[in-house]
């Protein structure tokens, strides 16, 4: 179906009572309010405009102050033509010009407030009438929006905004729209903001909210760093945070990388804003991974504060003698579990060294050796795909651990990884291993199944390669496809992986924690993401993208003033079956109400591992540029007509930036089978 400029002259021509009426009431008490300065029945420019915005809040007040004039000065040259002279030259030109008539302001908040598309889907739906009756939105609603309720009547009393239609049960153009850009049609399901998965399995079924050298607020190497990474972390729902700890001055421990130029941190500061923060945005366990290179005194040290400051946070009972799996996220709530080296009950109170940071500063040295640090990060990109064993690795070292300190770690021992063959044998529940990105991409290609299988029961994280100086991401989908748990992103570098990271732990009420799919966590199921035999059945997912409204200029873009040419990217993110895009045209010369009207299927092999990003991008010969994004799980997805919120490149909405799709799937997994995921990830918390 077409949309365009024939369904305004169609509605202009149209006697629409109740939008008319509605519209004759709005000015009159505009008219009322402005009683002292009313000329001829009409109400200040300045008040018609405001009347516009308020149903159309994105519109700029330029734009429709600019139409407002164009409008008289067509119709005043007319009279001229027309010989009708009189009005206009009785009239004082400096009032007129300030005032605007019943006439004017509907034709322009006809122009501005009125979406083709909506006009043309409340006709096909109310048989050609000017309005949905309560059967006409309860079939709609039903058919479409996949609600099956008997709230016609309620939404009608909800968004219809004149008493009128509200009186009669009949639900206007206007009306219409309100409900279709309302919360109710958003396209996120707002079931899952809040806690909607079984919190009762155990830690290592989960996929954890992890962040990597979270002091840190730029880059790896120069970048400052500061306190104020940790509390936007934990405000984010992160889960997993780092603390490197250093000898500092005046024998108070610090907080920095080790072997690079960030400024350190005072470690109480640090201990104190984790302890505030912890639980702001989830009530779930925090992981505090603690990578100690301190001396034996300062040890001493930070002993002190993480019992004083921390307190009865800690978690510090020890696992049960043969425990087969950790405990859930519900039995650890509040609590704060240390990630860190721990001694053997024989040990000679030596153990070794966790140190990434050295390995970042080894491979500066090798792959730069007489270079810059700009010759590094240009060449940082091209390494990050370097074989681990291709890169010289001195052995650990090996250093004097406090007693006390090490029994501190109770749940997450850190442990090195041999093999999965290894593991299997003598790893326990409560052992972690740190997996390098290259090493964890490694074995997810050439042991997928075996790294599912390891992720049953035994938590592993993995750290960004350190040729990452630039604080890149990793995508975490290669990870997350393999059962990985902790996958850490650096959180201050915005882009697609921080999208697809942030977008995947809203399905779960942003707690930081989402059940991983139960083909990865029962005992008997085999999966390899990189397979298509070993997965579920297809489901097949159509978006039709419809419209966009209000996309903004792209900042720090002028060279073409205030135009736009928008078009829209569709991308499936999942395993490797399941990643596709496709685009729409370009749409010349039009932000405020850009129509698309295009289609497209794809084919989904594991629904549960899968994300759809839009992204809209300024098409320019010289380079497309980003006007925004969003990002969504597929689960949290809800079928029908919905409308969408623009994100900038830093997660924030972009005001009254939206667009519209139509979102179908297919095998009536729409109103069935997507019940059945979401019980199979866990039941819905109460």
């Amino acid at each position: 179906m077409q949309y365009g400029r024939h369904a305004l002259d169609i509605l202009a021509n149209s006697q629409d009572s109740l939008r008319l009426h509605w519209l004759e009431q709005l000015f009159s008490s505009a008219a009322d309010q402005n009683k002292q300065e009313v000329i001829e029945e009409g109400i200040p420019l300045q008040s018609a405009v405001k009347l516009v915005q308020s149903v159309n809040p994105g519109v700029s007040s330029g734009k429709v102050e600019h139409r407002f004039k164009e409008i008289q000065r067509l119709r005043e040259k007319t009279g001229n033509e027309s010989g009708s002279k009189d009005h206009a030259e009785n009239e004082k030109p400096s009032a007129r010009k300030e005032q605007v008539t019943k006439q004017e302001f509907i034709e322009v908040f006809h122009d501005f407030c009125t979406r083709p598309e909506i006009y043309f889907l409340l006709v096909q739906f109310s048989s050609n009438k000017e309005y949905l009756d309560a059967k006409d939105l309860m079939r709609f609603i039903e058919a479409e929006q996949g609600v099956a309720q008997e709230m016609s009547l309620q939404l009608i009393q909800a968004h219809e905004p004149s008493e009128e239609g509200r009186q009669q049960g009949h639900l206007s153009l206007d009306g219409f729209t309100s409900y279709l850009t309302s919360s109710e049609c958003h396209l996120f399901d707002r079931e899952h903001d809040a806690i909607c998965q079984d919190m009762s399995q155990p830690l290592s079924h989960y996929y954890i909210n992890s962040s990597h050298n979270t002091y840190l607020i730029e880059d790896q190497f120069r970048g400052p760093s500061d306190k104020s990474g940790y509390i936007r972390a934990l405000k984010m729902g992160c889960r997993c945070v780092e603390v490197d700890v250093w000898d500092g001055p005046d024998g108070e421990p610090v907080v920095c990388t080790g072997h690079s130029l960030s400024r350190p941190l005072a470690l109480h500061s640090v201990l104190e804003a984790i302890a505030k923060f912890a639980f702001v945005a989830s009530e779930y366990p925090l992981i505090l991974c603690v990578e100690n290179h301190c001396s034996l005194q300062q040890q001493k040290v930070l002993l002190q504060h993480l019992t004083r400051i921390l307190g009865d946070k800690l978690y510090r009972d020890l696992p049960a003698e043969g425990a087969l799996y950790l405990p859930s996220p519900e039995e650890l709530r509040h609590r704060i579990l240390l990630k860190g080296k721990k001694l053997g009950p024989d040990s000679d109170g030596e153990v070794s060294e966790e140190d990434e940071g050295a390995e970042m500063s080894q491979r500066i040295k090798v792959v730069n050796a007489g270079g810059t640090e700009k010759d590094v990060v240009q060449k940082s990109v091209s390494l990050t795909s370097v074989p681990q064993s291709n890169m010289p690795h001195p052995s650990p070292k090996r250093f004097q651990l406090l007693r006390e300190l090490s029994d501190l770690v109770t749940l997450c021992h850190s442990v090195g990884f041999k093999d999965f063959k290894t593991s299997s044998k003598a790893q326990k529940p409560w052992e972690l291993c740190s997996f390098h990105e290259s090493l964890a991409l490694r074995l997810a290609g050439d042991s997928p199944g075996d790294f599912v299988n390891h992720n049953k029961h035994f938590l592993s994280r993995v750290y960004p390669n350190p040729m990452r100086i630039d604080s890149s991401n990793m995508n975490p989908q290669d990870l997350w496809k393999c059962g990985c748990q902790i996958v850490s992103m650096n959180f201050q570098t915005a882009g697609l992986m921080m999208d697809l990271n942030t977008a995947w732990f809203r399905q779960n009420g942003s707690c930081g924690y989402v059940l991983r799919p139960a083909i990865m966590r029962q005992e008997v199921s085999y999966f390899s993401a990189d397979t298509k035999d070993t997965v579920p059945a297809r489901v097949c997912l159509t978006v039709k993208v419809i419209s966009g409204q209000n996309l903004p200029k792209p900042k720090g873009s002028g060279a073409k003033g205030d135009v736009v040419d928008p078009y829209v990217y569709v991308e499936i993110h999942g395993i490797p079956a399941d990643c596709s895009e496709r685009r729409t045209r370009t749409v010349r010369q039009n932000g405020d109400n850009p129509i698309f009207d295009e289609s497209f299927e794809f084919q989904i092999n594991l629904p549960e591992l899968a994300m759809v990003r839009f992204v809209v991008l300024d098409d320019d010969f010289i380079g497309d540029e980003f006007i925004g994004q969003y990002t969504i799980p597929l689960e949290c997805l809800q079928p029908g007509y919905r409308h969408v919120p623009l994100q900038s490149l830093t997660g924030e909405d972009l005001p009254h930036a939206k667009f519209r799709l139509y979102v179908r799937y297919g095998e009536e997994r729409m109103k069935l089978g997507k019940r059945v995921i979401r019980n199979e990830r866990g039941k819905k918390s109460k």
